[in-house]
């Protein structure tokens, strides 16, 4: 069987995931080059391991998530024949439906012909019986989701935001430049290595505006499995009307996620869905960080005047000394001061008039990006003291 062949054996068969079999239209012949193209694994260890679609050479650790609407489980494994560590993500092809196998099959895709060092990539797939193998680069510090809730139950520093934010912008525009709306912008696919590179993932969800070979304006259709992700989705897109949506609906996403890695919460995350939509399409433009839109939420952030953050050191902090917190015992951060560049990030994101909000491009050039380091290690490196 092909390397990039996956089948669901039970009476369903996915189309080949070869490139050559997709049509002139399809989303690869659309790519737009950068200078700063495909960021592969330099160390021969790690081009090896690119390479080995054998089973017998993966030695599955432990697993440390699930994911694909807990389809997908994944596993730190190391590559027996280098010793490297790497990412498995393993899905039984028999449990899932038409439309998630179709959901898998454009993730592997997309994966393949994407080049860019700030969307992640994956090294190889291959099938083992109805199980879909899929092999990517080991992800040290997990998702940005992970970070929040093992270390930073407040939310993080600004400073922290301000690196992880601006790698994930830089890929999401690398996919708006190529035609693609992500529309699953959020903590949890924001991924970080060990060195410090953050890549974007979730790219089952993506929809290109590219169609026949012409780019629309706009597209109509509402994600599939998109309960888990309403929180994060803009205005316009659950309002399902005639005008549609298109990449501005990215930044939206990126506005919720920005409140998300500041306050450790997800805004919207307990409210009813009903609720929600009318809570978003009120107007005026609602406070990024009001208490209203949190749960459970007992006070109100505040502005800083100095426009200083409070620095990673005290987001570390947990006065319970656990790593961990369940959702049901999260707060709103007691009177967390944001500076004038952060909080003018999140409500330009957050403008209900799609057209009034930034391209990814411009979002690369706010303020509050002027500062970013280009690596986060320095940051993240404290965390393993703790």
């Amino acid at each position: 069987m092909s390397l990039l062949d996956c089948f669901c054996i039970s009476r369903t068969q996915v189309e080949s995931l070869r490139p050559e079999k997709q049509s002139e239209t399809s989303i690869h012949q659309h790519l737009v080059d950068e200078p700063t193209l495909s960021r592969l694994p330099s160390s021969t260890r790690a081009s090896e391991v690119i390479c080995s679609t054998n089973v017998s050479h993966y030695e599955l650790q432990v697993e440390i998530g699930r994911g694909f609407d807990n389809l997908t489980s994944v596993h730190l494994a190391r590559h027996t024949p280098t010793g490297t560590l790497v990412t498995i993500k393993i899905t039984n092809l028999e449990n899932c439906t038409e439309e998630r196998l179709k959901a898998l099959q454009k993730a592997v895709i997309l994966s393949h012909f994407f080049r860019h060092p700030n969307i992640t990539t994956y090294w190889t797939c291959f099938t083992v019986g109805s199980w879909l193998w899929v092999i990517s680069p080991f992800m040290a510090y997990g998702s940005a989701s992970q970070l929040l809730r093992t270390y930073f139950p407040e939310g993080m520093s600004e400073t922290l935001i301000r690196s992880i934010l601006f790698g994930a912008v830089r890929g999401l525009n690398y996919l708006h430049q190529n035609g693609c709306i992500h529309r699953s912008f959020k903590a949890s696919h924001i991924l970080i290595s060990g060195d410090g590179l953050v890549t974007l993932s979730g790219l089952s969800h993506l929809r290109s505006l590219v169609k026949h070979g012409q780019r629309h304006r706009a597209v109509y259709d509402f994600p599939q499995f998109s309960t888990s992700v309403q929180p994060w989705l803009s205005p316009e897109l659950l309002r399902q009307d005639l005008h549609g949506y298109n990449v501005k609906s990215d930044i939206y996403s990126v506005g919720i996620t920005a409140c998300e890695l500041a306050s450790g919460q997800v805004p919207f995350q307990d409210m009813h869905r009903t609720q929600m939509l009318l809570q978003k399409l009120k107007g005026p433009p609602y406070s990024p960080l009001d208490i209203s839109i949190f749960p459970q939420s007992e006070s109100r952030m505040k502005t800083s005047r100095s426009g200083v953050d409070s620095g990673i050191g005290e987001s570390v902090l947990v006065s319970s000394g656990t790593r961990t917190v369940n959702s049901d015992r999260l707060q709103t951060p007691s009177s967390k001061p944001f500076s004038p560049a952060f909080l003018s990030l999140v409500q330009l994101c957050l403008q209900q008039d799609p057209e009034k909000r930034p391209s990814a491009s411009s979002l690369l050039s706010h303020v509050f990006f002027k500062q970013v380091s280009l690596s986060i290690f320095c940051y993240l490196d404290v965390l393993k003291y703790y």
